[in-house]
């Protein structure tokens, strides 16, 4: 089955970002009747914030897996220990 769309798209080809060759835009039905200068302003702006995530955010990611990494240990731990002391019990 084919389905007609009718989207009005902004697309920005210079994003000056080693990771991206162009970004594409999909303008929303009740914005359609904005002006094109103004949409591909709004979408240069987005598209100039686009580089990396913030840094707090690729630290978080790290501690939080060291995080669990650590707690899995510990079960570990916690669980062979409860094993040998019952061994050692009966």
């Amino acid at each position: 089955m084919i389905k007609g769309v009718n989207r009005q798209v902004v697309e920005i080809t210079q994003t000056d970002c080693e990771y991206f060759e162009r970004i594409l835009f999909f303008v929303k039905p009740e914005y359609a009747a904005v002006g094109e200068g103004k949409l591909r302003e709004r979408a240069s702006l987005l598209s100039s914030g686009a580089d990396r995530p913030p840094p707090t955010k690729l630290k978080r990611g790290k501690w939080l897996l060291a995080l669990k990494l650590a707690g899995a240990a510990l079960c570990g731990a916690a669980v062979s220990g409860m094993i040998t002391a019952f061994i050692a019990y009966l």
